[in-house]
């Protein structure tokens, strides 16, 4: 190895990396790797705490001058319709039985007397789900809501209440 850093410069250099983002941060990290010569990516790995698969997509990224890009989206929790792909339609398939129509014509929304528990109940005794298998009540909620259910109880529309006129004797 060419190149002995002190405890300064190796606080400096980690510093300047948090600092950085994405590919700047990769490029840096090889810049630094690349002038501590032989035996600088394990060198950096150990003393600055640096990953070696970050470290050579920077110096491919240095040397092609070609960006890589980040897929950002594709980390994280799957959607339920991803684990199990019938769940929004077996969830269809019950609330329609129960459910009717704004009786005023005002939405398009669909109100049903089934809670979530309900539902969940259902999904497992009808259509053959696990317990573990199917998402927590709050994330039903959520997807049931998507689908332009409401679970509440349709309150019927009421006739206007006839006002009393009141009574000329009354006024005095």
């Amino acid at each position: 190895m060419a190149i002995e850093l002190t405890d300064e410069l190796k606080r400096t250099y980690v510093e300047t990396a948090k600092q950085l983002r994405n590919s700047e941060r990769r490029l840096f990290m090889a810049r630094i790797v690349s002038a501590l010569g032989r035996g600088g990516q394990r060198y950096a790995e150990r003393e600055l705490k640096w990953d070696r698969t970050t470290i050579r997509k920077g110096t491919h990224e240095w040397k092609s001058g070609i960006r890589c890009l980040d897929n950002f989206s594709a980390r994280g929790r799957k959607r339920a319709e991803e684990h199990l792909p019938t769940l929004l339609l077996d969830i269809r398939t019950i609330l329609d039985s129960q459910s009717q129509t704004d009786p005023t014509f005002r939405t398009t929304r669909l109100y049903t007397r089934l809670t979530v528990a309900e539902v969940r109940k259902q999904l497992l005794a009808q259509k053959g789900y696990g317990d573990e298998q199917l998402p927590c009540n709050e994330t039903l909620r959520t997807k049931i809501n998507a689908m332009g259910y409401r679970l509440r109880a349709v309150r019927k529309s009421q006739p206007q209440k006839k006002s009393h006129k009141p009574m000329p004797s009354l006024t005095d």
